[in-house]
């Protein structure tokens, strides 16, 4: 179960409760009766680069081979010839 921080906003009291995701947030501090606010903390992971996500179910080389794969079909597709508009008769 996760741990949630809350802190009042009154007496600035703070302190942590475990609770399941389906309860209610607390609303009450425990010290004076004041109203208490949820602390939101930073995370601990983070994801540093570019294209992680697209290398690591891949074996071998990496973002190498899904680039050239990419520019082998950016360049079969560019190298067809669009069809030449024709003028319109007037």
């Amino acid at each position: 179960m996760p741990t949630y921080a809350y802190v009042c906003t009154s007496c600035d009291h703070a302190f942590d409760a475990v609770q399941s995701f389906t309860d209610d947030a607390l609303t009450l501090c425990p010290e004076c009766g004041g109203s208490l606010r949820k602390q939101y903390g930073s995370i601990g992971v983070t994801f540093n680069g570019s294209g992680f996500y697209r290398t690591d179910s891949r074996s071998g080389g990496g973002a190498k081979s899904g680039s050239s794969a990419s520019s082998k079909t950016e360049s079969s597709t560019s190298a067809s010839p669009a069809p030449a508009a024709t003028p319109a008769s007037s």
